[in-house]
């Protein structure tokens, strides 16, 4: 099919352009159809898309089931992910592979409502052989991109498509009114889920915080600072645990509360070194006392264990590894997770994973007994040793490590 492309709007010659310069062919080209049918229904469940179609679908349906017209929603990618309309028209298009799980983007189909739309970031409307693909210049497809009310991205596509012969000159506008309505709603649903974050955890961030704090929401929108206005509207940086510099030269942590968010910052004081380090004691006490970031957290005898054992091994523990050292042979690593899950609300970032380890800059006492060892009188060594490492517990790691300490420092009184 030949066409004079100097004939036609300016941005559909650009179009145009684009796809001659991708090597398609317009009578020889399809666009394939990459999904199959339960990867469509995953992808309908699972896609942000989801959650405004039924706004889309009540607000086109009148248009999208007179003869001749289909109603497309698509992904940001240009899948066709929902395909609803006059049965007679819908069996028409399918012939152009107009179908579920199609990708109509520029890439793969040149110009046309759903590609050109994402293309240009804007409603668009392509008329009959403005279509670059032979196959769907018996149709005119209008459609416009639906826009994350919060960051802006493009999630997807709602389009309009007619046969030729029905074009309207209302469909642009109601496509457009359509598109709106949907991001209203998903700004209304991010707004109720802000508050849902807020509510579950603002007072866990209140009750860690000092003197300046904030809680983040998974992409990075501040949710709640105290005091107002010491941190940006949006995180500058991706949001990486632990400590990091603000681009005006504060300090700061960052601590994930959730496993996909969201997250807490706090500023960290002028210095965090000496007593301000993190530090534990153990010695003479069946529960481990933590000095933390300003506050002493007496922690459970399970998590008294947990924290001497990940000490001692600085370069981490698998969950198989503690229960053992915890329970024995039968130890379960279920039940391990759910008590470091439960110490990661005390101690936040300095807990790391993969495998389990603790921050190697929290002191211990034991292990500073340890390091003394040779170094000083008998007299200052027992100064230093109230008593056995968590003497209650009968963890088999526990004992180890108790019964280690307390040998060495008797060799080394007897020297």
């Amino acid at each position: 099919m030949t066409r004079q492309t100097h004939l036609m709007r300016a941005d559909v010659r650009a179009s145009w352009d684009r796809a001659r310069g991708r090597g398609l062919h317009p009578d020889r080209h399809l666009p394939e159809v990459g999904l199959t049918d339960d990867e469509v229904r995953t992808w309908r469940r699972n896609h942000r898309m989801a959650s405004v179609w039924p706004v889309l679908f009540a607000s086109l349906e009148g248009a999208a089931f007179e003869p001749g017209h289909v109603l497309f929603g698509a992904d940001a990618d240009g899948h066709l992910l929902w395909v609803q309309g006059d049965s007679t028209t819908r069996r028409a298009a399918g012939r152009a592979n107009l179908v579920p799980g199609a990708r109509w983007h520029e890439t793969e189909a040149g110009t046309n409502g759903v590609g050109t739309a994402l293309a240009l970031g804007r409603a668009f409307q392509v008329r009959g052989t403005e279509h670059y693909l032979s196959v769907a210049a018996d149709f005119t497809c209008t459609a416009a991109p639906i826009r994350d009310p919060v960051g802006g991205a493009v999630i997807g596509v709602v389009d309009v498509t007619c046969r030729l012969r029905h074009t309207n000159s209302l469909a642009l506008p109601l496509v457009t009114t359509a598109a709106r309505l949907a991001e209203a709603h998903l700004r209304e649903l991010s707004g109720r889920h802000d508050a849902e974050v807020r509510t579950r955890y603002l007072d866990r961030v209140l009750s860690r915080a000092g003197d300046r704090g904030a809680l983040l929401s998974h992409e990075g929108r501040l949710l709640h600072a105290w005091p107002a206005g010491w941190l940006p509207g949006v995180w500058p940086a991706p949001l990486v645990e632990g400590e990091t510099e603000l681009p005006d030269g504060q300090r700061v942590v960052i601590e994930r509360l959730a496993p996909g968010g969201p997250f807490s910052v706090s500023a960290l004081p002028d210095s965090v070194s000496g007593e301000r380090a993190p530090r534990v004691s153990t010695l003479g006490r069946a529960r481990a006392l933590l000095w933390m970031d300003g506050v002493v957290h007496e922690l459970s005898p399970r998590h008294s264990e947990l924290v001497v054992l990940l000490l001692d091994n600085p370069d981490g523990l698998t969950a198989a590894l503690l229960a053992e050292e915890l329970y024995g042979t039968g130890g379960k690593t279920v039940t391990v997770r759910a008590e470091l899950a439960r110490l990661r609300r005390i101690v936040g970032y300095r807990l790391l994973s993969d495998p389990y380890r603790l921050d190697p800059r929290i002191r211990a006492d034991f292990r500073q007994v340890e390091a003394g060892l040779g170094q000083g009188s008998g007299s200052e060594l027992r100064s230093r040793y109230p008593g056995p490492l968590l003497p209650d517990s009968q963890a088999p790691g526990i004992r180890r490590i108790r019964h280690r300490v307390h040998s060495r420092l008797v060799s080394a009184d007897r020297c």
